[in-house]
């Protein structure tokens, strides 16, 4: 399911993600939405720039009409995190744009309500869990209801124990993620949960919170941009220094 088609008046938003192996950039514009869902990883510093400007032009739609730019900003792999979030802020400083900060677990979450189309009178509860290595999860909790999404449980990185036990005492009806794949059965799940392993949109998920948030009047100083980290790092390789390096000169070069 996409968006709706959007009103004249509908503000033109760019969404970024690159908190997972895939690489997502959404785009709305009065006349219409896009996305694109790509392979992301090591190789997403050189690649989202060209994604966002293939989007501009099948928008027919130059850098200066955009209004907001809404960004991943995590949990989830170190270096994408930082990707989006250098090439969001260094778009944002060049255009004085506001940004949105997206909740990356949100965006799964709601990839699954659109795969699960819960009946909209009642609440529904997802818990998301996606694999952070090292035995343990990136794990939260939300509710949809009234057309909206409440957060239960904020990101956070858990053990597999602690995940258990923080889903034990919801009532969740559905879970998505990496984690649920990846550790099996050790993870375990909620009895009689609906299971959404597959993706099946994230670019138009993290595009349809963007508007969302746009449209809530939220945003924040690009100076005041940060990606979420759960997981303390205190070096980087350096392959990450370099990842971080061109995604911030493609940025500025794009201004």
């Amino acid at each position: 399911m996409d968006l709706p088609a959007p009103a004249a008046t509908s503000p033109c938003v760019l969404a970024l993600d690159t908190a997972t192996e895939r690489l997502a950039v959404g785009l709305q514009a009065p006349h219409g939405c896009w996305h694109a869902d790509a392979e992301g990883g090591a190789a997403a510093s050189a690649a989202l720039l060209p994604q966002v400007r293939a989007l501009l032009a099948q928008a027919g739609l130059g850098w200066q009409g955009l209004q907001h730019i809404a960004y991943g900003q995590g949990p989830g792999a170190f270096t994408g995190l930082r990707t989006a979030c250098a090439v969001a802020q260094g778009l944002a400083y060049g255009l004085d744009l506001p940004l949105l900060p997206i909740d990356s677990l949100l965006i799964v979450a709601e990839d699954a309500r659109l795969q699960a189309a819960p009946a909209p009178e009642a609440p529904w509860v997802i818990a998301v869990a996606m694999d952070a290595r090292m035995d343990e999860i990136y794990g939260a909790a939300y509710r949809w209801q009234a057309g909206d999404w409440q957060v239960l449980l904020a990101p956070a990185l858990y053990t597999l124990p602690a995940w258990q036990a923080a889903c034990a005492a919801l009532a969740v009806q559905a879970v998505a993620g990496s984690a649920w794949q990846a550790f099996g059965e050790r993870l375990g799940r909620p009895a009689g949960a609906l299971v959404c392993l597959q993706e099946t949109g994230r670019a138009a998920a993290l595009l349809r919170l963007a508007v969302q948030a746009a449209a809530r009047g939220e945003g924040i100083d690009p100076a005041e941009a940060l990606p979420l980290y759960l997981r303390d790092k205190v070096a980087q390789t350096t392959a990450e220094r370099e990842a971080q390096r061109q995604a911030a000169a493609a940025a500025g070069a794009a201004r």
